[in-house]
């Protein structure tokens, strides 16, 4: 299946996807056997899980595009990915999109905040001036190999000049020729009418526990129009909830016993990673190779 075309044609839907957060390969295979159609992988998990770190931009290019591809390479379904800022000037973003498409994720979206991104919710963020971030949009749209490929833009105007400079800045990005343009932390029911009677669709929401409490829920997302809603780090905080509940057992109680019931059983934990296939791969080569000493061995007579 082409993921990219599958991205496309979740977007197309009616009712709203709903597209969980992966911050691992094993996260990722989890979130796809509770039967998501699609996976989003940030920055803000990666930093976290990959560095034990907040998001201020840390990873490079290259960090981002191989733990993509691990992420890719453990599920079959689309994943929906971060670029951050494109990672340096216009030539910068080509390679991203070259990196990224080979990664074999489904898409991407670049912000427009100065280099070092961080999460769109922290604060202290900058945004550079529109007519860098409108060259390397052009550049990006320019270097897909796939016109599938999904290419997404982002703003952080929102937080520093307001929804009124936030909708003027996404309605140029879509000058550009990307697919979709998003306005960070424009979340009340008031501003996203506005987002998305101002800005052309599709529209995706963003529901991460950065922001804090959701100030809208899901049915009313549905309603107004949204394609769907993300959730970037609803695993990651999962499992650091449940690590450290478990620890906790271990530490203060000695036993798993309070904790159990949030343990996966040894069966689940081998379906999530296989076992079943893996084993059934490695019995097929060495069968194959048994079969190839078979021919060829000499029999006395």
């Amino acid at each position: 299946m082409n993921m990219k075309k599958r991205w496309r044609e979740l977007l197309k839907q009616p009712g709203l996807i709903l597209i969980p957060g992966a911050y691992d390969a094993l996260s990722a295979r989890i979130i796809e056997a509770q039967g998501f159609d699609a996976i989003v992988a940030g920055g803000y998990a990666a930093v976290g899980s990959l560095l034990a770190q907040p998001d201020g931009g840390q990873s490079n290019m290259r960090d981002f595009a191989e733990h993509y591809g691990r992420i890719v390479d453990a599920v079959n379904v689309p994943v929906y990915v971060d670029a951050d800022t494109g990672f340096g000037g216009v030539h910068n973003v080509r390679q991203a999109v070259r990196a990224f498409e080979k990664a074999g994720v489904a898409g991407m979206f670049i912000g427009d905040q100065v280099f070092p991104n961080r999460c769109g919710y922290l604060p202290g963020k900058e945004i550079v001036p529109v007519d860098d971030i409108l060259s390397k949009l052009a550049a990006a749209v320019d270097a897909k190999s796939d016109p599938d490929f999904f290419i997404a833009a982002r703003t952080d105007a929102y937080a520093i000049d307001g929804l009124n400079a936030a909708i003027d800045r996404a309605n140029m990005f879509l000058e550009t020729g990307v697919d979709m343009a998003m306005a960070q932390g424009a979340d009340t029911l008031e501003e996203v009418e506005r987002v998305l009677k101002e800005i052309p669709g599709p529209h995706l929401a963003n529901q991460s526990h950065a922001a804090g409490k959701a100030k809208t829920t899901l049915d009313e997302l549905e309603a107004m129009g949204y394609n769907g809603v993300v959730f970037p780090s609803a695993a990651l905080f999962a499992a650091v909830g449940g690590v450290t509940r478990a620890m906790q057992a271990i530490k203060q109680d000695r036993s798993f016993e309070k904790v159990s019931d949030e343990l996966c059983s040894l069966d689940e934990y081998y379906d999530i990673v296989q076992l079943q296939g893996h084993n059934s791969l490695e019995r097929k080569y060495v069968q194959a190779a048994e079969g190839i000493i078979n021919k060829n061995t000499k029999v006395p007579i």
